[in-house]
């Protein structure tokens, strides 16, 4: 079983897979292919694979492979008919990825699409391992760039006051950055439209938020749902209402398969005090703060500072390689039967759990998108935005 990794494109510093994990995939009886070069910017450097017994190849070679991991969709040249394809494809956003894939008949394995709720999905599922990291990384942003101490400190010449953090949402990045903030030694104030979620923040160390009219706003996927405008702005007022003394405020609202909402509008800005850093998690997709600029750290005319760092695993991309490589790694091996990959159709990651069960969602399947030249019948969802 040959496995190809490629390198990923400019703007990625991560790697699909690390050395470590060759052990593990030779074991299960893959011969791996990594291209020259694919995880330097993780700080993994060729000889680290060969020693760890990868060869190191061309991209062509790398791509001709049979079985393919990767992050960002490598596209489909180079990549044989029938080839598996594994990589986050974001497909509700890139539909066009997923149409690439019926055309050359490559089967399209979308990590982001793990069912998160099945146990053994735990292990794999991509979404927590990366939110986790970014969940800390913005809140070191945040520090770095606010103007003032984050913890309390007695000195002779006086005592700091702790800095005030404020963390809007409490998923798998939001609970984090609670608890990253809490740590550095900042008073935690966090808000969810889950009620179920105000027993969590206040596990991490953060005080919860709570909005008049708040039910639990969470979707049979385990997502947060999508909310009426005027819920939202309700919301909104209240947060950024919390949030108008803070040093520190982290956005981390996002709905799968959708825009970011608008979580902190401009209006809202404008009654932050100046030094306060705003740092929006995802600026890749539309941003939660409406004066966010995507890539940019900028400050507004009333002394503002808005983060619009892009992909903040990669940031630190040595640590979230290795937690990608061991999710990827414990997939496609958990794929493996008598020495060759089996899609095998009772697979609840594969395909989704079966109607009638607790775990199932209906109009969506699992990781497989599509394979021979077909959308899985459980993509429902994923076909009506395709059309």
């Amino acid at each position: 079983m040959r496995l190809g990794v490629p390198k990923e494109p400019e703007n990625e510093t991560r790697v699909a897979i690390v050395p470590s994990s060759m052990k593990k995939l030779t074991k299960a009886g893959f011969e791996v292919y990594v291209q020259q070069g694919a995880g330097e910017r993780a700080n993994y450097n060729d000889s680290q694979y060969e020693d760890a017994g990868a060869k190191i190849v061309s991209r062509e070679e790398a791509l001709s492979c049979p079985n393919i991991i990767c992050i960002n969709f490598p596209g489909t040249d180079g990549i044989s008919k029938n080839s598996n394809v594994a990589c986050v494809a974001d497909p509700f956003r890139n539909s066009d990825y997923v149409k690439q894939c019926l055309s050359a008949n490559i089967t399209l394995m979308s990590m982001d699409m793990i069912p998160r709720r099945l146990s053994r999905a735990q292990s794999m599922d991509v979404n927590s391992s990366q939110d986790n990291l970014a969940g800390y990384k913005a809140v070191l942003l945040g520090a770095s760039n606010v103007p003032k101490g984050i913890p309390m400190m007695t000195t002779s010449a006086g005592t700091v006051r702790p800095a005030k953090v404020v963390v809007m949402g409490s998923g798998v990045a939001g609970l984090q950055a609670i608890a990253t903030a809490k740590r550095l030694g900042g008073v935690v104030y966090a808000s969810d439209v889950r009620k179920s979620a105000a027993e969590q923040i206040e596990s991490v160390g953060g005080r919860f938020i709570e909005v008049d009219g708040m039910d639990d706003f969470e979707d049979e996927s385990g997502y947060a749902k999508p909310l009426t405008p005027e819920f939202i702005q309700k919301v909104n007022e209240t947060v950024c209402g919390v949030a108008k003394d803070a040093d520190i405020i982290i956005t981390t609202a996002r709905i799968f398969g959708r825009p970011a909402p608008i979580t902190v509008p401009s209006e809202a800005v404008k009654t932050f005090k100046s030094g306060a850093v705003i740092v929006d998690m995802n600026a890749d997709v539309g941003g939660n703060c409406e004066d966010t600029k995507v890539g940019e750290i900028h400050v507004t005319d009333n002394g503002v500072i808005i983060v619009g760092t892009s992909n903040l695993p990669g940031t630190i991309a040595n640590t979230a390689s290795m937690l990608y490589s061991n999710n990827l790694t414990t997939f496609i091996t958990s794929l493996v039967n008598d020495g060759e990959i089996v899609l095998a159709e009772d697979d609840d990651i594969l395909f989704g759990a079966p109607e009638g069960s607790d775990f199932y969602v209906n109009g969506m399947g699992g990781v497989l998108i599509c394979m021979n030249g077909e959308m899985h019948q459980k993509q429902t969802r994923l076909m009506g935005v395709l059309e």
